[in-house]
C-alpha cells in the first residue's frame, strides 16, 4: 500500500512539474500584435498591415483582411500596424496607427466591405478595442480612458477617465458586462460597460505596471512588471500573487478559472498554474519572443503569440 501511495505522489509530482512543447504552430505574414478566438475562429492582427483568420481546430487559414497602408514619419507608404481586433458574427473589428501624431484607424470589415469609422483628423489615441455587440465597441484609449463607441452613429455614448496613469489593457467578462482595465499604476478598474462607471477598484497585490488582464468566471488575472502574477476575485476585491522571477507580460484564465498561464521568466516560457492551491502544473517551452497575448480554447488546449511570427499551439494533455 504505501508503495502504491509512493508511485502515486511521485507521478503527481512528475505532472506538477512537467515541460511541454507545442504541437502545433501557425506561420503568419507578419508579427503578432493581437489574438482573439471567436467560435473556433482565430483572428489574429499583425504589423503588416492586416488581420489573419485561421480556424482554432484544423489551423487552416480561413481568410485575410487588409488595411490601406499608412504614411510613416518620413512621408513614406508603409503597412499600418494593427494594433488590435475583435470579431462578432461575420464582422471584424480592425484597430491601428495611423502614422500621423500617435492617434488610430478604426475599421469594420463585413461581407467583403472594409468601413472606415475613425481617422487621424479624429484624434483619438486608441490602444484596444473590443466588441460588446454588433454595433457597439469599447475603447481603451493610451490616457487611461474608457468609452463606448457606437458604430452607427459614430459618436461615443461616453468617454470617462480611469485614472492619470497610462493605459495597458482591458478584458471584458463573458457577458460583456463589466471589463477590468489596468494601468501603469498596478491598479484595476472594475467598469460597467454600458455606463463607463467604476465598480469597484482592484489593488493592493501589482505595486507597478500591468501589462495585460484577463477577466473569467469572476476572477481577474493580471500580469505584472513588478514580477507578480495577481489573481483577484471580483466578488470580495481580495486576492493573492504567484511570484515569478522576470517581468510577466502576459496571462489567461482557463474558461472556469481553475487555471492560469503566466509568461514569467526570462525564456518567455509560460507556466501554468492552478488559481487555487497556486501549485505549477506544466511550463511551456518553445515561445522565442515576448508573449503579447495567450488564449484557452478550453481547459486544455491554448494558444499563444508572440513579437515574431509564429503563433504556437500547446495542449496540456500530450
Amino acid at each position: 500500500m504505501r508503495r502504491l501511495l509512493l508511485l502515486f505522489i511521485l507521478s503527481v509530482s512528475t505532472w506538477a512539474t512537467m515541460q511541454l512543447t507545442p504541437t502545433s504552430s501557425i506561420v503568419l505574414n507578419g508579427i503578432a500584435k493581437d489574438m482573439v478566438l471567436s467560435e473556433n475562429l482565430l483572428a489574429i492582427a499583425t504589423d503588416a498591415g492586416h488581420i489573419e483568420v485561421y480556424d482554432a481546430t484544423t489551423l487552416q487559414k480561413v481568410k485575410e483582411i487588409a488595411i490601406p497602408d499608412v504614411k510613416d514619419f518620413m512621408g513614406d507608404m508603409m503597412p499600418a500596424r494593427v494594433m488590435s481586433t475583435d470579431r462578432i458574427g461575420e464582422r471584424y473589428l480592425l484597430l491601428s496607427d495611423s502614422g500621423i501624431g500617435g492617434y488610430s484607424n478604426l475599421y469594420i470589415y463585413e461581407h467583403g466591405k472594409l468601413t472606415q469609422l475613425l481617422s487621424h483628423k479624429d484624434k483619438k489615441p486608441l490602444i484596444k478595442a473590443r466588441f460588446v455587440d454588433k454595433t457597439h465597441i469599447l475603447l481603451g484609449y493610451l490616457s487611461d480612458e474608457v468609452s463606448l463607441f457606437d458604430t452607427e452613429t459614430k459618436k461615443e455614448r461616453y468617454r470617462v477617465q480611469l485614472s492619470e496613469s497610462k493605459f495597458s489593457d482591458f478584458a471584458l467578462n463573458e457577458e460583456k458586462t463589466q471589463a477590468v482595465f489596468s494601468c501603469e499604476s498596478g491598479v484595476l478598474s472594475l467598469v460597467d460597460v454600458q455606463t463607463g462607471k467604476i465598480l469597484k477598484t482592484l489593488e493592493g497585490l501589482n505595486v507597478d505596471n500591468v501589462y495585460k488582464v484577463d477577466f473569467k468566471n469572476g476572477m481577474v488575472a493580471a500580469a505584472g512588471q513588478d514580477r507578480r502574477g495577481a489573481l483577484y476575485d471580483i466578488a470580495t476585491g481580495k486576492g493573492s500573487y504567484i511570484q515569478g522571477n522576470f517581468l510577466i507580460y502576459a496571462t489567461a484564465l482557463s474558461p472556469s478559472a481553475r487555471k492560469v498561464a503566466f509568461a514569467m521568466d526570462e525564456d518567455n516560457s509560460i507556466s501554468i498554474f492552478n488559481t487555487l492551491t497556486h501549485s505549477k502544473l506544466a511550463v511551456l517551452k518553445g515561445q522565442k519572443s515576448t508573449l503579447n497575448v495567450i488564449i484557452f480554447k478550453d481547459e486544455n488546449r491554448l494558444y499563444s503569440a508572440s513579437d515574431d511570427k509564429t503563433v504556437m499551439v500547446w495542449d496540456l494533455n500530450k
